[in-house]
């Protein structure tokens, strides 16, 4: 049996799993494949019979929603002719199924608990063919576009009839959830002289076309209900945007589920029951309450999502060698898929060494990969740096980092001060000091790994990363004379246009670097901009035109100051793809971004290469002119 090598093009091999439902005997998840030659992703609704085994497949689908009693299940498919989103409805025993409903934007959709009507969330917008017009903030929103004047619709759709019998309208960005026959809808608060979207919330509960005010100005939203009690996730009143979120229980009064030092992600009700996931130090692990906390599946992973019916869960594991599969927790842990198993029994994977370290005042995890050493030969070392500041590393699969592995290079990467998965002290540390004390833990745990390695050459570092770990890409080449070439992709090179001209800068850029932007000296003194002349290794910047979180300017505008003073510099733009391209743009496109990837570290830290031929990298690798 042949290996498979590592290359731009071995993601389009792996089956990725998402969205799992669970019901009675019934689990339903959606498969997607790359498909390179059409440049398209391919979505399956995959239906499992686990009483006997049986298999059904539904192409061209997504969003598996399985009814509560275990009878039907919805599905969106997208009608890519007309632009629409549409919904279908099966019978689980034949598999048979009919359209109920054609929409243009269809964000999520909900049983109610009499397996009939289904609570539809959508969005409207002016839509004029030759301007976008609004009166509210933002402009514009990642992986949405322009607003134009959005508002959130909720249609009650009885998929009998296929006719709508109820329909209102909130205000952007609003959610809502099934509450017995209400619904309660999450309204992002919007009082104050100050923007503050996604930090205060106006909880509210819709029957029959009347509105009651449960919760008012809140940090909490309701995730999921039972029918009598409201699952809440957050805290009553957060002073940032950064601190960690917790979990509550309301019936008329609230409960506490968790106050804790970790930060729950997913939250659902089962019964009385909670089930939820906490990022602790590198992992997500799956944790219950009924009264009191306990683990359910912890272990060094990332349990990436979950669903909960009768006390069996099913959830989707990933770890740092292996791509996420389906198992079944019933008291004991099974898994159901093994998708990717045949691949990675062909391909050479690496698994992540763990080490701690002290930087300044604190303890920190760092990981790196060891690639396959012959004898005392120096090798180059690739330092990667997550997103965030709130992002976290640890046990999940990272394609980049596996890639470079197998291509010779140790990988390092480190948690900072402002990480997930830690106390909530620790990830506010970074607030109005990022590129400060972060970095020195960056520094610190690089030191830290040389010690541990002697085979890693200090003479050929490279550092990279995404969105933060772009910024810090961006600052640490202007700090720091260790680094011999950087990838930075769509991060930030100036606070101060960032503020103004992201998505979430007027709120989110006030709180990590600082109120008072056009007066406080941080939005200068922390912006890689100013620096440009102590950059001395290349800079390949990889931005997406269609990034609306870090735009376009802060790549381009390092770029140009870069060039102008006469440093090594390249900007790769992709016309196509939102903050997160990396990962969901075309398959074409991310072919081509691996490529340049790999090919900019071989030149820089392996050849010594001067310039960097794009034209010459895709007519010789990928068959392009």
């Amino acid at each position: 049996m042949s290996n498979i090598e590592w290359n731009e093009k071995t993601f389009s091999k792996f089956a990725y799993l998402a969205d799992p439902r669970l019901r009675g005997d019934f689990v339903a998840y959606t498969l997607t494949k790359a498909n390179l030659g059409d440049d398209r992703y391919e979505s399956t609704v995959v239906v499992e019979d686990l009483g006997t085994g049986a298999r059904s497949f539904v192409e061209n689908a997504a969003m598996p929603r399985l009814s509560p009693d275990g009878r039907k299940l919805a599905f969106t498919r997208a009608n890519e002719e007309k632009k629409t989103s549409e919904i279908w409805l099966a019978d689980l025993r034949t598999m048979s199924a009919k359209k109920v409903l054609e929409a243009k934007n269809v964000r999520s959709i909900q049983w109610n608990e009499d397996s009939r009507k289904l609570l539809v969330v959508g969005f409207k917008r002016r839509d004029d063919e030759d301007f976008i017009f609004d009166d509210d903030i933002p402009v514009w929103f990642n992986d949405m576009g322009f607003l134009d004047g959005e508002k959130a619709t909720f249609w009650i759709l009885d998929s009998e009839s296929e006719e709508i019998i109820e329909q209102f309208e909130e205000p952007r960005f609003s959610s809502g959830i099934w509450h017995g026959d209400a619904i309660v809808v999450n309204v992002p608060h919007r009082g104050g002289s100050k923007p503050a979207l996604f930090k205060f919330y106006d909880v509210i509960l819709w029957r029959d076309g009347e509105e009651e005010r449960l919760f008012e100005r809140v940090s909490f939203e309701a995730v999921d209900s039972n029918g009598k009690t409201i699952l809440l996730r957050g805290k009553r009143e957060k002073r940032f945007m950064s601190e960690h979120d917790w979990l509550y229980l309301w019936d008329g009064e609230i409960k506490s589920v968790y106050e804790g030092p970790l930060s729950a992600g997913q939250a659902k009700l089962d019964g009385g029951k909670v089930y939820f996931t906490l990022a602790d130090a590198g992992r997500v692990n799956l944790y219950a309450w009924e009264g009191e906390v306990r683990p359910l599946i912890v272990g060094d992973h990332w349990v990436t999502d979950f669903d909960v019916h009768g006390g069996k869960v099913v959830v989707l594991i990933e770890t740092a060698t292996r791509l996420r599969e389906l198992y079944i927790y019933d008291g004991e842990l099974r898994q159901l898929t093994d998708y990717n198993g045949p691949i990675f029994e062909r391909l050479r994977t690496f698994e992540p060494r763990h080490f701690r370290f002290k930087s300044l005042d604190l303890e920190i995890d760092g990981w790196y990969l060891r690639p396959g050493i012959e004898g005392n030969e120096k090798v180059p070392v690739i330092v990667f740096v997550h997103g965030g500041p709130k992002g976290m590393y640890g046990h999940y699969f990272k394609y980049e980092m596996q890639l470079m592995a197998s291509r010779g290079y140790y990988v390092v990467f480190v948690n900072p001060r402002g990480s997930n998965g830690y106390t909530e002290d620790f990830a506010l540390r970074v607030l109005e000091r990022t590129g400060l004390e972060d970095f020195q833990d960056i520094m610190n745990g690089i030191e830290e790994f040389f010690k541990l390695e002697p085979n890693a050459d200090r003479e050929r570092v490279g550092i990279t990363g995404i969105s933060y770990g772009g910024y810090m890409t961006n600052w640490a080449l202007t700090q720091s004379d260790l680094f011999k070439a950087g990838i930075s992709e769509n991060g930030i090179s100036y606070w101060l246009t960032s503020h103004a001209f992201s998505d979430i800068g007027l709120w989110y850029d006030a709180e990590v670097i600082g109120p008072n932007p056009l007066e406080n000296e941080n939005y200068r003194k922390l912006s890689p901009l100013f620096y440009a002349e102590g950059v001395k290794a290349p800079l390949l910047l990889i931005h997406s035109l269609e990034d609306y979180r870090c735009p376009l300017d802060q790549s381009l505008m390092f770029y140009n100051v870069l060039r102008d003073t006469g440093k090594e510099a390249y900007i790769a733009i992709f016309r196509h793809g939102s903050h997160g391209h990396s990962i969901r743009g075309k398959p074409k496109h991310r072919e081509k971004r691996y490529k340049l990837f790999v090919e900019f570290f071989e030149r820089k830290l392996k050849r010594y290469e001067e310039g960097f031929d794009v034209e010459k990298i895709l007519k010789e690798n990928l068959g392009e002119v």
